[in-house]
């Protein structure tokens, strides 16, 4: 198994070996941004390893508009920006220290 796959990711069924189809990517990606959107934070090991040029395709067939892991995924792979469907928080889009970050 390679050290960037995050096993508490496929809480379902066992943890693959291998990422290495896109359908495997698309699948790895949802799991990723669903636990990241949720406050679990990857390791930097897989966030290198989805930066990888190899992603971009599976990046861009994810379309998980809700999330704003995805739409930051989308950003590294220099992919065009498509509508984000998820709530907006006045809180954090009214911040002025935002754009700082």
């Amino acid at each position: 198994m390679h050290s960037w796959i995050d096993g508490a990711l496929y809480p379902d069924r066992e943890t693959p070996a291998t990422i290495s189809t896109l359908s495997e990517q698309v699948d790895f990606l949802a799991r990723l941004c669903g636990a990241w959107d949720f406050g679990v934070l990857p390791e930097a090991e897989t966030v290198n390893e989805v930066r990888r040029p190899a992603w971009r395709e599976a990046v861009d067939q994810c379309r998980l508009l809700t999330s704003p892991a995805y739409h930051l995924l989308r950003d590294w792979h220099q992919l065009p920006p498509v509508p984000y469907l998820g709530q907006q928080l006045a809180y954090i889009r009214d911040d002025p220290s935002l754009a700082h970050v």
